[in-house]
């Protein structure tokens, strides 16, 4: 019995390095195939006209990877640099504000180490993403208003994929549908919330099928608008579900994460905002726990 059970973990392991570059996607949730990301006021209406042009610098790292069902991995690191390129354009419908953006990350992967063993990167491009948004709910009071968004996103697979290493692209489509929420509490505090679901596409590469079941993300923030100019945000990413499978086989690995996260904006000019957020994971199962998570975002307002 005991070598039956040593010999199902093996088993799992070696599924979950093959599968690990599916599982690439996950960890670049800022505007990849998995989860999409947001910031503390990302669904405020702008003017008609308005383009908004922002580069996110993004980096994590990891040293405890979890495999459902078999425990900790030791010898196992996974460090992330991402840097995301993404523009929005806001507009109107009959009077029903919508906007259109495009996300595409760019990153380098300096360490995967599953087991003691460097796993295979490939660096550069990741997963182009495009989102439409409508916002059929937009009260103007400046105090105690609501705003309701209505996005979809699709990411195409125009990042690098390795089947058999570790990649920033997903190798397939995926279809996320995402409602969003501001809503005033008064004395200058905000919730911000999002939750959306994320439908991966199955596909197979060099002889390997992969899956994913869907994934589920929910975020909530509360801001509290320091001036007109600078904001403070403290809140709640959570993941869930998106087991994947690598020929039917389960490896592992799936999208289920809680981490705690602190937002500072700032405009330092009448167009430009700076944000700076730092993150850790208090939970993780299936996947690589991220110690921390620092990212910088520059806004510019055209």
């Amino acid at each position: 019995m005991k070598k039956m059970n040593e010999r199902r973990r093996l088993s799992t392991v070696k599924a979950a390095i093959a599968g690990l570059a599916a599982f690439a996607g996950v960890l670049l949730s800022s505007g990849s195939a998995s989860a999409i990301d947001i910031s503390p006021g990302d669904f405020a209406v702008l003017p008609d006209g308005t383009v908004l042009a922002l580069t996110y610098f993004q980096y994590s790292t990891s040293d405890r990877l979890n495999l459902d069902g078999v425990g900790d991995i030791p010898g196992s690191r996974l460090d992330l640099g991402v840097t995301l390129l993404r523009s929005v354009y806001y507009n109107s419908i009959a009077g029903v504000p919508i906007s259109m953006q495009a996300i595409l990350p760019i990153g380098t992967l300096p360490n995967a180490r599953i087991g003691g063993i460097d796993q295979q990167t490939s660096d550069g491009l990741g997963d182009l993403t495009l989102g439409f948004t409508v916002t059929p709910i937009n009260t103007s009071d400046k105090d105690y208003g609501t705003t309701l968004a209505l996005t979809n996103f699709l990411t195409a697979p125009t990042g690098n994929f390795d089947a058999t290493g570790v990649s920033l692209g997903s190798g397939t489509w995926t279809f996320t549908p995402q409602i969003g929420l501001i809503q005033g509490l008064g004395n200058g505090f905000f919730l911000d919330a999002a939750l959306d679901v994320a439908f991966r596409k199955d596909h197979k590469e060099d002889g390997l099928s992969f899956s994913r079941d869907p994934s589920t993300e929910l975020q909530t923030y509360l801001r509290y608008q320091v001036s007109d100019k600078t904001s403070l945000s403290f809140g709640y990413a959570g993941i869930f579900g998106g087991t994947n499978q690598v020929n039917d086989v389960a490896t592992g690995l799936k999208t289920r994460s809680d981490q705690l996260r602190v937002f500072a904006n700032t405009f330092v000019s009448q167009s430009v905002q700076l944000q700076g957020m730092v993150g850790t994971d208090i939970n993780v199962e299936g996947g690589f726990k991220q110690d921390l998570v620092a990212q910088i975002r520059v806004l510019k307002i055209f």
